[in-house]
């Protein structure tokens, strides 16, 4: 089900819980709401759409993927400043993101994957992730 876009800045500031396989209706819910909001949207955290669990929806590479409790486990040294706008909120904010990451993660099968992302993809992946943590970009 699409759900409404979270703009409330309290509530995005909260850090959010590990997800579990009872957040199955977030996991959809979260990829109906990006897809439904694809033309101007590359990722979403379950935060955006009211739900403070660890789970990350994006477009990767020209397909639809889901995280869930993913965790950075590598980067590389090197970095770039980015300018970054988010659904939740109105504007451009810069941040600073690595060029390449390796994400520990659960797909929407609850397996196991661990992969390394470059450029724009780490990017996007780095922003939702910092959804998690209350971070608001």
């Amino acid at each position: 089900m699409i759900k409404e876009i979270v703009t409330d800045p309290i509530f995005l500031s909260r850090k959010s819980e590990p997800a579990s396989k009872e957040d199955i209706q977030t996991i959809n819910d979260l990829l109906d709401t990006l897809k439904a909001n694809s033309c101007r949207c590359v990722g979403m955290a379950a935060n955006m759409i009211g739900v403070s669990k660890t789970i990350l929806a994006a477009i990767i590479d020209n397909e639809y993927i889901v995280m869930i409790n993913p965790k950075i486990t590598d980067k590389s040294k090197r970095s770039f400043e980015a300018e970054e706008s988010c659904l939740s909120l109105n504007g451009v904010r810069k941040a600073v993101r690595y060029f390449s990451i390796t994400v520990e993660y659960l797909d929407c099968k609850f397996k196991r994957k661990k992969q390394t992302f470059t450029g724009f993809n780490a990017q996007i992946i780095q922003h939702e992730i910092d959804h998690f943590n209350g971070i608001l970009i």
